[in-house]
């Protein structure tokens, strides 16, 4: 079996545009990855194009590791947002053809279940005006639906420091969506990497009182040293990892204790395979990871089996019922998302099919964008019923 195509779809929605990747092979398998990367729709499709002609057709998509190393190491401009996504879409399809080849769900070539239920949080479910009574309000109809974990920004387009007034006004969105869900709902605060050490110390002391699971990117991703400044002065477990790339990007934050709870992205990070290998290093720091995933349906079916079979899987992220309605039109047999959990799947590969008749409905979006440093960014999100 060789690849002999490797097709590209873009997908518009709302604030970013979904890549997907099928590949196919002159035995007539294909499978299908995620190349999603807001804002850089266009730059890694391009990205999977030349990896196409210099690497993929031609390989055997059963030598998996053999043409990651290829398009990782024989590029020498290695690592980068770009890159990354653009192995990790190929990566993924790959199993996704070994999968189904075989006639197995691709846990099941990773260890084998963990667990058949994955649970999540929800995300992606704050619009609208950002005031107490609003998050608090929307926050009650997140756990409606079932879910027992949430998390949301409350801080504005705050950058570096935050105003007094700006930060009572955090802390008020805070402690409204903590009255408004009870004691027994995790949150987790998002810090999108706005603070600078100083600052983020600070704000987490005020958090304390509302016991947050965690505090996600509290600072900007590039400094582990900085991170693990925060961390050893708050009480609330720090929370990062989704802008770090392949194992090696861990490797500085796990090594200076920096995060108590690690985010790899699929997508982002090197595929489903290199981040089997983050997760069992962050296991050796007694590290449990929760995957960073607002992408399409196709990240969520890949991201679903690594929870499956990843013992120090802790939660998974989920935009599932607050994004495109159409969302799993799109990809035929993704998983749902039922009473905050997800059910895993045991058809063979990622157990989904992309629908190109209901792809070709959404093109692309060039203004598929938005700025967490704007105001009222949060109103990007889609529209969803309340």
């Amino acid at each position: 079996m060789r690849i002999s195509e490797v097709k590209t779809f873009i997908v518009g929605t709302t604030w970013r545009n979904w890549v997907f990747v099928s590949v196919v092979t002159d035995e007539g398998l294909s499978g299908v990855g995620e190349a999603t990367l807001e804002g850089k729709e266009k730059t890694v499709e391009t990205a999977i194009h030349e990896l196409k002609r210099r690497h993929i057709i031609g390989s055997d998509p059963f030598n998996i590791e053999d043409l990651w190393q290829r398009m990782y190491r024989n590029e020498y401009w290695r690592g980068g947002a770009v890159i990354m996504t653009a192995i990790s879409a190929v990566e993924m399809a790959c199993w996704d053809i070994v999968g189904k080849a075989v006639g197995q769900p691709v846990y099941r070539l990773l260890g084998g279940l963990c667990r058949d239920r994955v649970k999540a949080y929800a995300n992606g479910w704050y619009i609208g005006a950002r005031t107490p009574e609003n998050f608090a309000r929307q926050a009650r109809l997140v756990v409606e639906k079932g879910y027992q974990a949430l998390k949301f920004d409350p801080f504005g387009f705050a950058d570096r420091q935050i105003s007094k007034k700006e930060k009572a006004k955090s802390i008020e969105i805070v402690a409204a969506v903590r009255e408004g869900v009870g004691d027994d709902v995790e949150i987790f605060i998002e810090g999108h990497g706005r603070f600078d050490p100083a600052t983020a110390i600070e704000i987490a002391r005020s958090l304390e009182e509302f016991s947050p699971g965690w505090f996600e990117e509290p600072v900007p991703p590039e400094n582990a040293d900085a991170l693990a400044k925060v961390a050893a002065q708050i009480r609330i477990p720090v929370a990062a990892g989704e802008r770090l790339f392949t194992r090696w990007g861990v490797r500085d934050v796990l090594e200076k204790q920096a995060v108590a709870v690690l985010q790899p992205d699929l997508v982002h990070a090197g595929g489903i395979l290199e981040t089997k290998r983050i997760a069992g290093i962050a296991d050796v720091y007694y590290v449990p990871i929760a995957p960073h995933n607002p992408m399409g349906p196709v990240a969520t079916a890949a991201t679903v089996q690594l929870d499956a079979c990843t013992t120090n899987f802790l939660i998974q992220e989920s935009f599932d019922e607050f994004d495109a309605p159409w969302r799993n039109q799109v990809a035929i047999g993704a998983p749902l998302i039922e009473g905050g959990y997800y059910v895993v799947p045991d058809r063979p590969g990622w157990g989904m099919e992309l629908n190109e008749d209901a792809i070709s409905e959404h093109p692309y979006l060039p203004d598929a964008f938005f700025n967490m440093w704007a105001e009222g960014w949060q109103d990007s999100f889609m529209p969803h019923q309340q």
